[in-house]
């Protein structure tokens, strides 16, 4: 992945106040805490927290453009907005949540907008994993003579229906599969119960499963 540039303009106008925490301090933080320092101006922990989400921000974005430049940019405005949300932060959620809600609107507005213009090629729910080399169980792999071609086939069927389920159920599939998010946390981010959440995601892998049962 391509490193997250910082915008010029992200770090202007910043208030000289001292830290109250080292940057060799925040490994042992709550990143609730480590914004708290950002909101006191701390700009070290904004830095920090950057490095630690930068990667898995990238990846969930990517998962739903299919799209590195665009990823890089919708991480970018992610980061962007908890910067400018750093005055009226309040630590009720597990920061990670937060940021993954953040990213999550973003990321549907980013869909929305761009409904006609992408190809039944953005989601890559079957493809294996870039860092576990896991692929995604909503169906065995078809060995054989002709397995490339079905194989091909049922990876463009994927597309077509991840692609078709609504927009809740493909954000989840994306969190739970690919960012290794349990029901709760993925509950916090899209603001739903944990029975609600292991229903939603019920529902999406049973719809993906009974399409593609012809390929199974």
């Amino acid at each position: 992945m391509a490193s997250l540039a910082v915008h010029p303009g992200l770090l202007e106008n910043v208030p000289n106040v001292s830290m109250h925490h080292a940057p060799g301090e925040f490994a042992s933080m709550e990143d609730s805490a480590i914004m708290l320092e950002l909101s006191a101006g701390n700009m070290a922990g904004f830095d920090y927290l950057i490095r630690k989400y930068r990667k898995p921000i990238i990846s969930f974005m990517y998962r739903m453009t299919h799209n590195q430049a665009v990823a890089e940019e919708l991480a970018q405005e992610v980061f962007l907005r908890v910067y400018r949300s750093r005055e009226t932060y309040r630590a009720e959620a597990r920061f990670s949540t937060w940021l993954y809600r953040i990213a999550t609107n973003l990321g549907v507005n980013h869909a929305r907008d761009t409904r006609h213009e992408r190809s039944a090629s953005t989601v890559y729910l079957d493809e294996p994993d870039s860092d576990s080399g896991s692929t995604p169980d909503v169906a065995d792999a078809t060995p054989g003579a002709e397995a490339s071609l079905l194989r091909d086939e049922r990876m463009k069927a994927i597309r077509d229906f991840v692609m078709a389920l609504p927009e809740r159920q493909r954000m989840a599939v994306l969190m739970h599969k690919y960012e290794g998010m349990d029901y709760r946390q993925i509950g916090d981010v899209l603001k739903l119960s944990e029975s609600a959440t292991k229903s939603l995601l019920f529902r999406a892998y049973q719809t993906l499963r009974e399409k593609l049962k012809d390929f199974i």
